[in-house]
């Protein structure tokens, strides 16, 4: 696969999201269109550091591939982040971001004919919002699709109303909020137990559902999801992943 060329993004529009998470929309001129396959990311080379590969920072995009020459990032303020502190601290809108891409192999398949489960933390969402909505809007075969996003409080589900509204417009998108540190209306606990349960309602005389699970976010939560997948009974191969920092 050919490595993308570096390009000038202009950052048209910013909205806060929560208190540490920011929506960035990015126009890129030269082009059209931006074209790029939901689940892809693209790097940003930030002034950060004299070093090139200490200046990059990549991200999954959050948006959907809509013929436009816009696309959009949703990222997490980290601390003592340097790259998220540029972004946060000194980017504004009509600022310029040298980036490159889209890349990236975390894609799904044309035509989805088992289950798959599209588990996540965080801003670990992007990937799979730009998924859901790419199914829905070019009416993609699919069986059963359940994005599980896990976070800590209401206040951080990310595209909560929309992803509510899309799954309920579109048969076989299910969207699974869990809450790990408050009570509420939904699923409490963690990503883990939400789709375990899916899994066991499909699971008959010990014969496991046709599966296959993508996942997002930070390392421990990989690693633990990947233990229970497994130990369910599922192969390595089934499980596919983006790792996150």
């Amino acid at each position: 696969m050919a490595i993308e060329p570096w390009r000038t993004a202009k950052v048209i529009k910013i909205q806060n999201e929560t208190t540490n998470t920011r929506r960035y929309w990015l126009q890129v001129p030269e082009l059209e269109s931006f074209d790029f396959k939901p689940g892809q990311f693209v790097t940003l080379d930030l002034p950060i550091h004299e070093k090139k590969n200490k200046r990059w920072r990549s991200y999954s995009i959050a948006s959907w591939p809509d013929g436009t020459n816009i696309f959009e990032l949703v990222i997490v303020l980290l601390e003592d982040g340097a790259g998220t502190s540029y972004l946060f601290k000194e980017v504004k809108e009509g600022d310029e971001l040298l980036f490159r891409g889209a890349q990236g192999v975390f894609t799904l398949p044309d035509v989805l004919e088992d289950d798959y489960y599209l588990i996540c933390t965080g801003t670990g969402i992007a990937p799979f919002r730009s998924m859901l909505h790419h199914i829905a809007l070019k009416n993609i075969p699919h069986k059963n699709v359940y994005l599980v996003f896990g976070t800590r409080t209401k206040e951080n589900l990310l595209y909560y109303g929309e992803l509510m509204a899309l799954t309920a417009a579109n048969e076989g998108l299910h969207y699974i909020p869990v809450l790990s540190r408050e009570e509420w209306e939904g699923a409490t606990g963690y990503v883990h137990e939400a789709y375990k349960k899916i899994i066991a309602a499909k699971t008959s005389n010990a014969v496991l559902p046709p599966s296959h699970f993508f996942l997002c976010g930070w390392r421990n939560m990989i690693d633990e999801a990947k233990a229970t997948i497994t130990g369910l009974g599922y192969e390595k191969k089934s499980i596919h992943q983006e790792l996150y920092g």
